[in-house]
This record gives C-alpha cells, structure tokens and sequence, in this order.
C-alpha cells in the first residue's frame, strides 16, 4: 500500500474517538470518507480540508444503507484502505432492568451495525488484495460488570465475529484487527448513553458503583488512541488484537490472570466432566 494514496473509511466519525481517527488520518496526508447519522459537526474539517475529507449521513443499522455507504465511498475515492468501524453507544443499567426495546436497539448499534459494515467492505477489499479493517470494540469486552453488562455481551460477540472474519478474509490479503480501548474524555457517557428505568433493589449496588468509578483522574485524550491507530495501520503484519492505553492494558491482563487463576482452583471439578 503507498501510504500517500491511503484512503480511509470512519464510522461514528462526528464526534470521540471517531472525529479523533479521522483528524489523525487527514493529518497523516490520507483521504477520508466519514459517516455518522449526524455528519454537521464535521462541517469545519470539511472546509479545513479541500476535497480529501468526504461526509454522508448513515445510519449503521440499516444494512442496506451501509452497503451503499461503502459503494458510494468506493466511487468517490476509488478504494479504501483503512476501515474503522467505530460507531459506537453506552447502555448503562442493571441487567433486569433492560427492556426489550432497549436491548434490540443496542445491539442493532454496536453489533449487528458493525457486522454490516464487515460484510459490505470484504467485498471490495478482497478485490483489491489489501486493506486493514479496525473494528473498535472494548477493554469491556473479557467479560460481563454490573450496570454494562449489554455493553459488554455486544462486544464480546463484536470480538469475537470479528475475530472468524479475520481468519477468514486474511488469505486474501486483507487484515483485520480489533482494537480494545479503554476510557477516554468523549461523549460516550452523556450524548451516547441510555439509561434504564432504575429499580430501587438496586440502589446499593449503584451507590457503590458510583463510589467506584467517580473522582478517578481524568480519561485521556482520544487523540492519544488515534496516534496508536495511525501506527497500527502502518505495521506490514497487524495484530488481531490491541488494547489501547496504559490502564486498559492492565485492566486486561488483570482480568485474564483472574479468569485463569479461577479455572485453575475449579480444575479437579471441570476435569471430572470427561
């Protein structure tokens, strides 16, 4: 790939992270298609820019709009070369208190939205025998916590449909990576927040919550992960998987080493099953 004719492709890109990679990339020399439902906050970095940023509105859930998304990307630049797939929502609340309406909506963002993206851009990207998709999922993703448990259960099967695609499309010279940040100072949890209907049975548990999660340092600049993103799509053999700042990566490796310290202590039982 010649780095100077890369062209990009942003999902989620109005805001966050996702204005954050789209900034990075267009400081990098690079052309971008970014798409978001609300693509006005891009207007400044549309004039900045002089015709290598291109914006379209586009709902991700809609998988017929996300496919011709991606061929009107196809058409305006003639490839694409990075694809991040970074639209993105928070669903905060306890697992009972989910409603139905609640859980489709959430998944059709942050799963199915990002399965539509996957099977729209493989097309094009094993055509041309290269490209690198990023799908941007979550230090959340190892396992379930109180009040994101569906953030996490979306993620998890994000990474890990993610993870068979890249075993798949990898023979064709397209690589995939999942990227696993952590917190940053977005507007994940204010704009990009649903909340459940509290029930009271809960209320010691969210107290502790709160206690648990509030007066933390700050989360850092999106723009730290977009200058790691930038580096991994330069890397000739990506990984299939990188987590992304300093705390989410211990966060990580804490969970892991719990989870195989836990396996470990119930060997003798899970042994006896055959």
């Amino acid at each position: 790939m010649n780095v100077e004719d890369r062209v990009w492709f942003v999902t989620g890109a109005s805001r966050g992270l996702g204005r954050a990679f789209v900034e990075a990339a267009l400081s990098a020399g690079d052309r971008v298609v970014g798409v978001a439902r609300d693509v006005g906050p891009l207007a400044d970095l549309v004039a900045e820019h002089d015709g290598n940023l291109v914006v379209f509105p586009l709902d991700v859930t809609d998988r017929a709009a996300v496919f011709a998304g991606v061929d009107r990307a196809v058409e305006t630049f003639g490839r694409l070369d990075v694809v991040v797939g970074n639209a993105g929502s928070m669903l905060f609340g306890m697992v009972e208190e989910i409603t139905e309406e609640q859980a489709r909506a959430h998944l059709d963002v942050n799963f199915f939205g990002a399965l539509w993206l996957g099977q729209a851009v493989v097309p094009h990207l094993r055509r041309q025998g290269s490209g690198h998709l990023v799908q941007v999922s979550s230090t959340g993703s190892g396992g379930g916590f109180s009040a994101v448990g569906l953030y996490a259960a979306g993620k998890s099967a994000l990474d890990a449909m993610t993870e068979a695609l890249a075993m798949e499309v990898e023979r064709f010279g397209v690589r995939v990576t999942i990227l696993q940040p952590g917190s940053y100072d977005t507007e994940l949890f204010t704009t990009g927040t649903t909340a459940t209907e509290p029930d009271e049975v809960y209320a010691p548990l969210r107290a502790e919550l709160d206690e648990l999660w509030g007066g933390g340092a700050k989360d850092p600049s999106p723009e730290l992960a977009a200058r790691v993103l930038l580096e991994l799509v330069d890397l000739p053999d990506p990984p299939r998987r990188l987590i992304v700042g300093s705390a989410s990566y211990d966060q990580v490796r804490e969970q892991l080493q719990h989870r195989v310290a836990e396996y470990g202590r119930w060997e003798d039982l899970s042994r006896r099953g055959g």
